[in-house]
């Protein structure tokens, strides 16, 4: 059976059943592009940006727009001057809305795996008054094509919703997990370097944006 000739089995139900498949779809494709963790937090970049301060070379600009990860530790970078305390809140803050950004969409794709077996179970239920009411009334033992498709209707929208529904339950607790892989990963580089600095005996050097275009270096 083709997708129309499901639908017309199916019956209106079916439009709000696609309409979650088509949703759940375009999240599941986005979230796989947008958390990878070579992009969010780039393993070795706190020991980078270690590395780059005993030299006095880093560049804020640089790392703001290196990775999310270089986002939080330039934001915890440059409150160093005010105490480790205030490096480690700054950098909380930070990391707390890249995590925010990184759980994107995932309520809604848990909202459809969540309503669309409901929706399949009221189509089941539609589809089978339909046939208790074919059953009912009068000469209904002989109307075989509509009790057929009561129950052609009860069955697809059931299927149809459990279609959606169970790689969209799937997709949701693996994006679920790579959040939680990625923020681990973001927290260690970020204690890295928190323990750098807390050990770091010199006057810390950065550089800030219109420096880079050779107006010299500030000192934190």
């Amino acid at each position: 059976m083709d997708m129309l000739g499901a639908l017309e089995v199916g019956g209106w139900l079916m439009l709000p059943l696609l309409g979650c498949s088509l949703v759940a779809t375009v999240i599941i494709i986005e979230r796989l592009w947008t958390l990878r963790a070579a992009r969010i937090a780039p393993a070795g970049l706190g020991g980078e940006v270690c590395a780059l301060v005993a030299q006095g070379q880093v560049n804020l600009y640089w790392l703001e727009s290196h990775s999310p990860l270089g986002g939080v530790l330039a934001a915890g970078l440059r409150n160093a001057r005010l105490g480790h305390d205030q490096v480690r809140a700054r950098l909380q803050e930070a990391a707390v809305a890249v995590i925010h950004d990184m759980e994107r969409f995932l309520s809604p794709l848990g909202t459809i795996a969540a309503i669309t077996p409901l929706i399949g179970l009221l189509g089941t239920v539609v589809g089978m008054i339909e046939v208790f009411s074919v059953l009912v009334s009068a000469q209904g033992a002989g109307r075989t094509a509509e009790l057929a498709g009561g129950i052609s209707q009860a069955l697809m929208t059931t299927a149809a919703g459990l279609t959606v529904a169970i790689p969209a339950l799937m997709f949701h607790r693996f994006f679920q997990r790579r959040v939680e892989d990625i923020t681990v990963r973001m927290e260690q580089q970020a204690t890295q370097l928190v323990d750098f600095l807390a050990h770091y005996p010199g006057e810390l050097t950065l550089t800030e944006r219109d420096e880079a275009l050779g107006q010299g270096v500030r000192g934190a």
